[in-house]
């Protein structure tokens, strides 16, 4: 199967002028966790100049480059990656989820004879999951189990550090050896907007340190059994858009966690056999 196959072909985009609450609007409202950032040129055509994303909004917020400065002043060509890695529409499935998972990037703009047809995400691919030869694996055998843990108790600056340095883009929360919540570079990202939005300039940088991963966390978690089966799985990251879900045994002990970049994995190995 060809990646023009499972692409998004309608292209939300947003303009590199436009600063990260639109952008973060945008995401909200279309269901997304990227956007391709254009611009128009002098004869009125819009060319690709970047993608921008939850995580890296997360990230460069947080960073002491951009000081104090207003999220209404942060323009997405601020924030955007400009060396964008595209393919081409006629390649194979597991050849664009390779990429994917070789360059740990969510999503890439297809193209055709040099224009964009369509993006293509993890999300994309996770419909595949729900074939027969899916049913036979279970999230125990391809669940991730090296886990990483913050508390309630730990500041958002820790947080955003671990998520760069691990190179994830969500972090459990555990008090008393309970999972209490889940920590997301979206939520990080809507943290630091609000943040900078009601905290004055004089104060960002002591503030900063009384947001604790608490205040912000995602309550109420979802969770797969390690018996469940991909197939299962899949249905529920399609019903949800959950990008992940941490992952209990059957005495409800947290084991792992499964995300779409373990599924992106095993259709790697099996979409290639």
């Amino acid at each position: 199967m060809q990646v023009k196959n499972i692409m998004s072909e309608g292209i939300i985009s947003i303009d590199k002028d436009q600063n990260i609450c639109d952008g973060l609007k945008l995401m909200e409202k279309k269901k997304v966790s990227r956007l391709p950032v254009i611009n128009t040129n002098q004869n009125k055509e819009k060319e690709l100049v970047g993608i921008a994303t939850e995580k890296d909004i997360a990230i460069k917020l947080g960073s002491s480059k951009y000081g104090n400065m207003a999220p209404s002043h942060f323009h997405m060509s601020t924030l955007m990656i400009k060396d964008v890695i595209t393919v081409d529409e006629d390649m194979s499935v597991p050849e664009v989820a390779e990429i994917l998972v070789k360059n740990n990037i969510g999503g890439v703009p297809v193209y055709s004879d040099g224009n964009i047809k369509g993006l293509v995400s993890k999300s994309d691919f996770i419909d595949t999951c729900r074939g027969r030869a899916y049913e036979r694996v279970l999230v125990k055998d391809i669940m991730t189990t090296d886990l990483i843990f913050v508390s309630p108790e730990d500041r958002l600056i820790h947080a955003r550090r671990l998520i760069i340095d691990s190179g994830v883009g969500r972090l459990l929360v555990s008090e008393d050896n309970a999972l209490v919540g889940i920590l997301t570079s979206k939520d990080i990202a809507n943290a630091y907007v609000n943040f900078r939005k009601k905290v004055s300039e004089n104060h960002m940088k002591t503030q900063v340190k009384n947001i604790f991963v608490g205040d912000i966390m995602t309550r109420n978690v979802s969770k797969v059994s390690t018996e469940d089966n991909i197939t299962t799985v899949a249905d529920e990251m399609l019903k949800t858009g959950f990008d992940g879900f941490p992952v209990v045994d059957l005495d409800d002990n947290i084991v792992g966690i499964i995300t779409k970049s373990d599924l992106l994995n095993l259709i790697i190995k099996l979409e290639s056999e």
